[in-house]
């Protein structure tokens, strides 16, 4: 029966995802995976992953991270006109 060797080293793959690259890196401490040429990226431990919180985790970073969509359609409340004026000649 073949046995399998404990990882003595840092192993890298290249993965392209919807068109983007991405670089995975596994070692004995978990996962990471990043943008090719970027240092930040999603990190995985191994005993995070075992024990279940590594989806909170995910879930969380996920929520962070999201895009909250075009802030440019989004309008500011503006004060009446009246109360704007009344409010400058109080400043005066």
């Amino acid at each position: 029966m073949a046995t399998t060797a404990l990882g003595e080293r840092t192993l890298r793959r290249a993965l392209r995802i919807d068109g983007q690259l991405y670089t995975l890196t596994l070692d004995d401490d978990g996962f990471k995976l990043s943008e090719k040429g970027r240092r930040l990226g999603l990190e995985i431990r191994w005993k995070d992953l075992v024990s279940g919180e590594a989806a909170l985790t995910a879930a969380l970073n996920a929520s962070l991270t999201a895009p909250v969509g075009d802030r440019s359609t989004v309008s500011k409340p503006r004060a009446a006109p009246r109360a704007a004026a009344r409010a400058r000649r109080k400043r005066r």
